[in-house]
């Protein structure tokens, strides 16, 4: 059994800023905008978050209307993607972990600080390859995996890799847990890493700033993942 722990959500690079984290450790997860033609209706503006507020009221006024690419989505528990990302969840197989952290920044200037939280994870059910399905069996998964975003675009599934979690052992969390701490390069700029704490207990290092490559987390450690995120 492994792990893998792989960026998502909003960030600064594609849409100028991050979802927030409030007082309790609760946060929000916003997911990235969608950049292609897509089936999806909802937007910033239009989508209620778990707090029961609109998305857009914790966003710049530019991006408001904004359709969403909801991925992963927590409903149907499903996360694809295409290119190099892709080529990374075929090292997954059933029953590994699949561990999605974001950035996060305090809400009101409450007691946190900008950083890079876990905020869900998926234990791995299966990984579907529409690469090497027939076209009936992509018409199969297409309904399987209605609620993915790459589903909801239009031709998007040619090199398509889906990952579906375990509805029963997958999770969205309640509290986000902090992963990262921020350090200087050699250039004096800033940089998230993982943590002191945390790189004892995943035995992964260096920057996680960005969402490729993924990190992957071997046998090892991940006794201490499913402890850290209480996984029974």
């Amino acid at each position: 059994m492994k792990g893998m722990l792989l960026r998502v959500g909003i960030d600064k690079g594609t849409d100028g800023c991050l979802a927030p984290i409030f007082e309790d450790d609760s946060f929000e997860y916003i997911p990235l905008s969608e950049s292609d033609e897509t089936d999806e209706n909802r937007t910033y503006n239009n989508f209620k978050g778990t707090k029961g507020e609109y998305l857009s009221a914790y966003l710049p006024e530019k991006i408001k209307n904004r359709k969403l690419h909801f991925d992963p989505e927590f409903e149907a528990f499903t996360y694809g993607d295409k290119g190099s990302k892709a080529k990374w969840l075929l090292k997954l197989n059933k029953d590994d972990l699949l561990v999605f952290y974001a950035g996060l920044t305090p809400f009101k200037n409450n007691k946190h600080h900008e950083a890079l939280y876990i905020i869900g994870y998926f234990t791995v059910e299966e990984v579907a390859d529409f690469s090497k399905f027939s076209k009936e069996e992509r018409e199969e998964y297409c309904k399987k995996c209605f609620n993915n975003a790459h589903i909801k675009r239009k031709n998007d599934l040619d090199n398509l890799v889906i990952l579906i979690g375990n509805k029963n052992k997958s999770k969205l969390l309640d509290k986000a847990i902090i992963i990262s701490e921020k350090k200087i390069n050699k250039i004096g700029r800033s940089y998230h890493a993982v943590s002191d704490d945390m790189e004892e207990l995943m035995g992964i290092s260096g920057s996680i700033q960005r969402s490729i490559p993924p990190r992957l987390i071997e046998e090892t450690y991940v006794n201490n993942l499913i402890k850290l995120l209480k996984i029974k």
